[in-house]
């Protein structure tokens, strides 16, 4: 049974009107006691000699539990349910991001220079040299978000309408978090060539694209293909800013526990999109011995050498036909578990299976492959990616910085250089004195994490070749403040 936490994604507020007379909404009470629904505050809206009425806000487990807690209510005498509101559903009414001017259109002076006739002369600059487009045009802050809706969230194939809320959601948070204007671009096709050559045709407007919420395999595809056909950065999140803060919370786990990366056996649990951008991520950050599973167990295994030199296509080292092993067979003496597949599959006698000092990353949502109160006196470093819980493993820790850093030098690529950089600048933003089985990885509002993820990336850009800038613009002038 889900638990009701601090932060309940269920929290409904109703309105009842009451008859006034002694003990009415006791008997409100009581039903939401006898539900397991935590009651929270009570505002009475009116009152009169004969009937009040409160607006009651109360946190439920579900949606299922909130209509039923409300078919409870409705059938106490002398009480009307006039209406009922989900705070998630108030938060999204009308969408959640907007376009607004830079430059107020007060005059008829304004209105020629930022529109026609002024406005031409900037076009036939442009047109004469394409590079001024990053620099008269928002291009070089612009991030186009593309989802063809298959696999949004951990929900399932809901398609491109379902997933615009959470593109919405990913947009507010390249503006928040690193001052980038991003935009939903929700596509009505799963074909791999339509993408490509949709993203390809939209793309002279944005300076970046960040693949979202695609289906594995074919988010593998579609982000090779366009990587090779355009010359902006194209990076598919859910793969690599994962792997990033993957990479990054497990650099100081070791750090905690002593151990080295070199030396730690590893088994990923989950080879979907996220779980082989990990393990390739993993191989070149020095990783020697790596063990991926599927649901039917051990399908990826070998020495570092040789996963390495096939890490750009990991598929081609894989057996799924063939298991090796269960998930049990491969904890046997591990250093580290990471799960990027489903809830409750572990128990605390698996745990039991893998080495002293282990680290478990146990991502799957809302629930855990292994629950915190068992899995805490098991394993030394335990880590997941809900907000309630310590060491959260989440992705706006690295996409953020990571476009904001390839976008200050004009970059072409995010390659793989850019990545581990911004694995290292995250790891180095808790001091290793402050370091901790709780304290592995920063929060996403520690406001150093952008800065020193984009400033990492924007170096590894230059050192590969792939910055077009070499010396970014400051901060003001390239945000238009100044």
């Amino acid at each position: 049974m889900t638990e009701i936490g601090p932060y309940s994604n269920y929290r409904l507020t109703v309105r009842l009107q009451l008859a006034n007379t002694p003990g009415m909404f006791a008997k409100v009470a009581a039903v939401l006691a006898e539900e397991g629904a935590n009651l929270g505050a009570v505002d009475v809206v009116s009152a009169t000699a004969d009937c009040m009425v409160p607006d009651v806000t109360f946190d439920v487990r579900s949606e299922a539990h909130g209509e039923q807690v409300l078919a409870r209510i409705r059938a106490l005498p002398d009480v009307k349910v006039l209406s009922a509101s989900d705070r998630i559903f108030l938060l999204h009414l009308g969408g959640k991001i907007r376009v607004e001017s830079k430059v107020p259109i007060t005059t008829r002076n304004v209105l020629s220079m930022v529109y026609t006739p002024g406005v031409g002369r900037v076009s036939q600059a442009i047109a004469k040299d394409k590079s001024n487009a990053y620099v008269f045009t928002g291009k070089g802050n612009t991030v186009a978000i593309v989802t063809d809706g298959s696999a949004v969230l951990g929900l399932g194939n809901l398609g491109p309408e379902a997933a615009l809320p959470v593109m919405e959601g990913k947009a507010m948070l390249f503006k928040e978090l690193a001052g980038i204007d991003a935009w939903p671009i929700c596509l009505n096709t799963q074909d791999p060539d339509e993408i490509v050559r949709t993203v390809q045709a939209i793309a002279p407007g944005f300076g970046a694209v960040n693949l979202e919420d695609i289906g594995s395999p074919r988010c593998f595809e579609i982000e090779r293909r366009l990587k090779t056909a355009l010359d902006i950065p194209v990076m598919h999140d859910d793969q690599h800013g994962t792997a990033v803060v993957i990479l990054a919370a497990l650099t100081n786990a070791l750090t905690v526990t002593g151990k080295r990366m070199e030396d730690i056996r590893v088994v990923v649990n989950g080879l979907g999109a996220a779980g082989t951008a990990c393990c390739r991520m993993l191989l070149a950050a020095g990783l020697s011995h790596l063990i991926g599973c599927e649901p039917h167990g051990i399908v990826l295994r070998g020495d570092g050498q040789q996963l390495r030199a096939c890490r750009t296509d990991l598929t081609s080292c894989m057996t799924p036909n063939h298991p090796q092993g269960t998930l049990q067979d491969a904890l046997k003496g591990a250093d580290v578990f990471i799960g990027l597949s489903v809830g409750n599959i572990l128990t605390a006698d698996d745990l039991d299976l893998m080495a002293v000092d282990r680290i478990v990353f146990a991502m799957a949502n809302p629930d855990p492959e292994v629950p915190r109160e068992l899995a805490a006196s098991h394993c030394r470093i335990f880590a997941t990616g809900r907000s309630d819980y310590p060491n959260q493993i989440n992705n706006a820790l690295a996409f953020p910085g990571i476009f904001r850093g390839a976008l200050d030098v004009q970059a072409r690529d995010i390659n793989e250089a850019m990545k581990l950089a911004a694995a290292k600048a995250l790891a180095e933003t808790i001091p290793p004195a402050a370091l901790s089985e709780d304290y592995i990885i920063p929060s996403v509002f520690d406001k150093e994490v952008v800065p020193r993820v984009a400033k990492a990336v924007a170096a590894a850009a230059r050192e590969t070749g792939v910055a077009r800038r070499r010396n970014k613009l400051s901060d003001d002038l390239r945000r238009g403040d100044g």
